[in-house]
């Protein structure tokens, strides 16, 4: 009996030892010897519907915001007043943006004057006048870091 039940705490023990709380959300991109932790918690969501996009852009000015110009590109479900996600990255500099897509249609819905959707930016970079420059979302990951990102909705 003893021999059974010291076999079962064996091969438990890495799922005993690590509560599914305690670990979080599962990272997107593969972590790597030198790969950094990046938590996005994208904040202030209205509601539960749909999930949130949360979209990793490169060190490129040409890349931010364009077709095709993502890293990586993470979709979770919708929990109110806060939703997190993770990617594992290298050290250097990145943009986020996100959105809620409450219709959960995997389009950021809006029309040629107005916004549909719950959106956001890293450092949240301001939408006075259209959508934020690169330099302005740009933001430098060095160790494992926690970014929140204040989603804004239309009026």
């Amino acid at each position: 009996m003893f021999r059974i039940v010291s076999t079962f705490l064996f091969a438990a023990a890495p799922f005993l030892s690590y509560p599914a709380a305690a670990q979080g959300p599962a990272c997107a991109g593969a972590a790597q010897p030198g790969s950094i932790r990046l938590t996005v918690i994208a904040t202030d969501l209205s509601n539960s519907q749909g999930e949130v996009a949360v979209t990793l852009y490169p060190d490129d000015a040409r890349r931010f915001l364009a077709k095709k110009g993502k890293l990586l590109r993470v979709r979770v479900p919708a929990r109110p007043p806060e939703t997190t996600t993770c990617f594992w990255v290298a050290p250097g500099h990145y943009a986020i943006a996100t959105y809620h897509d409450e219709n959960g249609d995997r389009h950021f819905n809006r029309t040629l004057f107005s916004v549909k959707e719950g959106f956001g930016f890293s450092n949240d970079a301001p939408t006075t006048f259209g959508l934020p420059g690169f330099e302005r979302a740009r933001f430098a990951v060095s160790r494992d870091t926690v970014l929140r990102i204040r989603t804004r909705y239309p009026q």
